[in-house]
């Protein structure tokens, strides 16, 4: 629908021009389906420009962030190239309105996925590798309050993630006790267990295949996924160090700091 498009153009520049030219009343009337329509729009329109869809997000996977941004339910939303790095450094603070991190395990698919509640061994076995990541988000609602239909259309209002190079062998996770933790200048931020992410990450794993299968989709082999993180958005300052580290699957370090 033309309006659908109209949208999609908005949230296309919003990511960009880091300013809303968009109807808040026409996203909030979305229906769940539709924003998703969005969401495809301006994955299009992304990968018009040059980008490339690398694998997907899966977003308010905890009660701790799904209380942060009022939400019930979660979402997912797409990873793009070149958006998507390796044991980045250093990233200009200034790029960003309101610069979040979350951590994540980066789940490195080896099969196609597809199907209605597959079980736990059929998720490990597709499942190549792990690794620690951390997610980068622009902590910024353009409507307020924040709607589920605005966080779909944004795709999770993601911005980019940064990926480890440890790689860890599936089968040596328990999915489920694993603790998360995240250090600000090398102080401990927060810290909690993996099965705080939907009851352990490979329910979030499942949830996603179930969506993309409802959808006539599946989760393709290469594609890279982050289930969700089990502690709430961390809002970063200029010039902070940001660590971030998962038992058994390893830690990762960046910093950010303004040009």
């Amino acid at each position: 629908m033309e309006y659908e498009e109209r949208i999609a153009s908005s949230f296309y520049d919003s990511f960009y021009k880091k300013k809303w030219n968009g109807s808040s009343s026409l996203v909030r009337q979305l229906s769940i389906d539709q924003a998703y329509h969005v969401q495809d729009l301006v994955t299009k329109k992304r990968i018009a420009s040059g980008e490339k869809a690398l694998g997907f997000k899966v977003g308010c996977t905890s009660a701790a962030i799904r209380k942060q941004f009022g939400l019930t339910e979660p979402i997912h939303g797409k990873l793009f190239c070149p958006h998507i790095t390796e044991n980045q450094a250093i990233f200009d603070f200034s790029n960003y309105m309101n610069c979040a991190i979350e951590p994540e395990m980066v789940l490195k698919i080896g099969k196609d996925l597809q199907g209605i509640n597959l079980t736990n061994i059929e998720l490990i076995e597709a499942i190549a590798y792990v690794s620690p990541g951390i997610e980068i988000h622009e902590f910024n609602f353009w409507i307020m309050p924040p709607t589920i239909q605005e966080l779909i259309c944004s795709g999770g209002i993601h911005t980019g993630l940064i990926i480890g190079s440890q790689k860890t062998a599936p089968h040596d996770l328990s999915f489920n006790e694993e603790e998360f933790r995240v250090y600000k200048n090398k102080e401990l931020v927060v810290s909690d267990p993996a099965r705080e992410i939907m009851g352990g990450p490979l329910n979030s794993l499942k949830w996603l295949v179930n969506s993309l299968t409802e959808r006539g989709m599946h989760l393709e082999k290469g594609s890279f996924v982050i289930p969700g993180s089990p502690v709430e958005l961390i809002n970063i300052e200029q010039n902070s160090e940001v660590t971030i580290e998962i038992d058994k699957v390893g830690s990762l370090s960046t910093y950010f700091k303004k040009n």
